[in-house]
């Protein structure tokens, strides 16, 4: 995960100290943000992210819910359409399926439904991925489901840096907006900007300048990524590494200039490959002109067709690590399919 640290100048915190941040800040700005969730308030959340910030802001803005995910994001759906601006944590973006009624059908379709005089402007903070030995029900990356929902905007910061501008960027948005936080990152640490700024949702990151192979990642597999890069750096291999950020929408127009110059295409994600966010890429370049430009077939790497074991070793084995991009990118950069 140092690959993009080591451009860290001055100011640094950690990406949960960077959401933790942005929440107060807007807080502070606007009293209409209100934080709601399971154990948000005195505990401090299931990932101390919240902290001590009901103390500062007290249980009227900083709300515990019942442990009802469906309740308590139909609540914040409600306040949202009051003219509040609600940030719901899930405890885990797994129990989201509980609520799928609140976001998918209600929250997504609403400003559609009503004809544009209503909004819904929610943001459900989703801790997400596998790493933690959660095991199957408690370490999903679920990015792709609500993806594939209009109405809906889906985020993956990567870096402290992100975490914070995207949830700002998410809380000036008239829509509602999944940001998948990864649990492995909570305490990656960066270079985080004082004071108010935000990340534009639906525009991607080149972390990494390269000819050779574009590598397309999210999350936690940006770093994993930049890491696979690095070692093949040492054999003269020159890989492109853009960093996501936005699942819907998807940055169209970077991706396929990457595609243009490097020729090859390995799209590296977490979620389950079958039906993911590297089959919606895929499809995307073929449709495209960029298409005529591949020298290989491009190469999906995801995670297992399994749920997510509880044994550390097979966890590992079931998403992507760097030692399996770098083999992967070898053989896609070998002319191997």
């Amino acid at each position: 995960m140092n690959a993009i640290a080591r451009n860290i100048e001055e100011r640094t915190l950690s990406y949960s100290e960077a959401i933790r941040e942005a929440m107060s800040l807007a807080m502070d700005a606007d009293p209409t943000v209100i934080l709601m969730g399971e154990d948000i308030g005195v505990y401090g959340g299931a990932f101390q992210v919240t902290l001590d910030l009901v103390d500062k802001y007290g249980t009227d803005r900083v709300m515990d819910t019942p442990i009802s995910e469906l309740g308590g994001a139909g609540v914040a759906v409600g306040a949202a359409l009051t003219g509040l601006k609600p940030i719901f944590e899930f405890q885990f973006s797994d129990f989201a399926a509980l609520a799928m009624e609140q976001i998918v059908n209600q929250a997504a379709k609403l400003r559609y439904m009503l004809g544009g005089e209503a909004s819904v402007p929610v943001v459900f903070r989703m801790p997400a991925g596998s790493g933690t030995g959660a095991a199957a029900q408690h370490s999903q990356s679920l990015e792709a489901w609500f993806g594939h929902v209009p109405g809906l905007k889906v985020v993956q910061p990567s870096t402290p840096e992100d975490a914070k501008g995207l949830l700002l960027a998410a809380l000036a948005d008239p829509d509602p907006v999944l940001i998948f936080e990864h649990k492995l990152l909570y305490k990656m640490k960066g270079h985080v900007p004082e004071g108010h700024y935000t990340v534009p949702i639906g525009k991607a990151a080149v972390r990494r300048q390269g000819k050779d192979l574009t590598i397309v990642a999210s999350s936690i597999m940006v770093h994993r990524a930049l890491e696979a890069a690095e070692r093949l750096a040492a054999d003269g291999k020159d890989v492109e590494v853009i960093d996501l950020r936005s699942v819907r929408p998807i940055d169209r127009d970077t991706i396929l200039a990457s595609v243009r110059k490097t020729g090859k295409l390995m799209v590296v994600y977490e979620g389950v490959k079958s039906y993911g966010v590297g089959a919606e890429i895929s499809a995307m370049v073929a449709e495209s002109d960029a298409f005529d430009f591949l020298d290989a077939p491009i190469l999906r790497l995801g995670g297992a067709e399994a749920p997510v074991p509880y044994n550390p070793d097979l966890e590992r084995a079931s998403v992507p690590q760097v030692d399996t991009i770098e083999a992967a990118a070898r053989r896609l950069l070998g002319g191997e399919v």
